[in-house]
């Protein structure tokens, strides 16, 4: 008996046929009673391999049509499983993280929808100039994005949260335009910098201590000519004592460092600004 045969019950038999999954019946017995061929076996078994293994029946089913090779359904719901497990994992890392009234309002805000960037993303477009190129906004913006780790210590879903909750605030972002009200040419800074910044990381990445060199020149020349200003020591002296940035920038890079220790934008900003303080105090 076919049911038998492919370990499941007569009635399923019957539901995946009345579905077209089964191939059509050779013929009925004398009691008008189905009966299929020995290919009928391998697809009842591959359905139940894949149900088993939680594929639901339409994509099952698309697999024994052939519609979709095997290694693509499984591929996707490999996929579909590891999102939930990540889900997972921020919740319990939430609920360690927990520890206080504020901190459970501030999470359960924060991870309501998952964790996603979106309002990272979101907090950087209104934190760069108007008249930014559109390919540097948008390359600006992604490598300005942490990656959120997919097993999350409960420190790290707090950083979230508190990341969230800053880059939500329309306000906060503002503070971030420190530039285009310092009499310099903001786009041209943004357009710039990033030379110097893959030159920090790049120093960032095999330990080197903050020091003058190609990374800092860069930067320099950079607001030199955004400022349309001469870069000698007089400059390189009063650049040097400027504050790093506004505190919501500072506060950016330090929560995002907790959630992806890489070397960011931030990181490199604040090689860059020591290694020029530690040139200015040579003077």
């Amino acid at each position: 008996m076919l049911a038998e045969a492919a370990g499941v019950s007569v009635k399923t038999v019957r539901y995946y046929s009345d579905q077209g999954l089964l191939p059509d019946t050779v013929e009925r017995s004398s009691g008008g009673h189905r009966r299929y061929g020995a290919d009928a076996l391998e697809v009842l078994r591959t359905l139940r391999g894949l149900r088993a293994l939680g594929l639901p029946l339409p994509l099952a089913g698309s697999v024994v049509r052939g519609e979709l090779t095997l290694d693509q359904a499984l591929a996707g719901q490999r996929e579909q499983v590891d999102r939930q497990l990540t889900e997972l994992r921020w919740r319990s890392a939430a609920l360690s993280a927990a520890a206080t009234p504020e901190h459970l309002v501030l999470l359960g805000e924060a991870l309501k929808d998952g964790p996603v960037r979106d309002s990272f993303a979101t907090f950087w477009r209104r934190a760069l100039p108007l008249r930014i190129p559109a390919s540097l906004r948008t390359a600006i913006v992604d490598a300005a994005l942490p990656e959120l780790p997919t097993d999350p210590t409960p420190r790290q879903a707090l950083a979230y949260a508190e990341l969230r909750a800053l880059t939500c605030d329309r306000a906060r972002a503002a503070e971030a335009r420190y530039l285009e009200h310092s009499g310099c040419d903001a786009t041209l800074v943004y357009q710039g910098v990033g030379e110097a910044y893959d030159l920090a990381r790049a120093e960032l990445a095999r330990g080197a201590a903050p020091a003058p060199g190609d990374a800092v020149d860069a930067f320099v020349s950079v607001f030199a000519r955004a400022e349309r200003k001469v870069d000698n020591t007089d400059f390189r002296r009063e650049l040097a004592a400027r504050p790093s940035g506004p505190q919501v920038m500072v506060r950016y890079w330090s929560l995002s460092t907790l959630l992806d220790p890489r070397p960011n934008m931030g990181a490199a900003h604040e090689w860059i600004t020591a290694g020029l303080s530690d040139w200015a105090a040579r003077l």
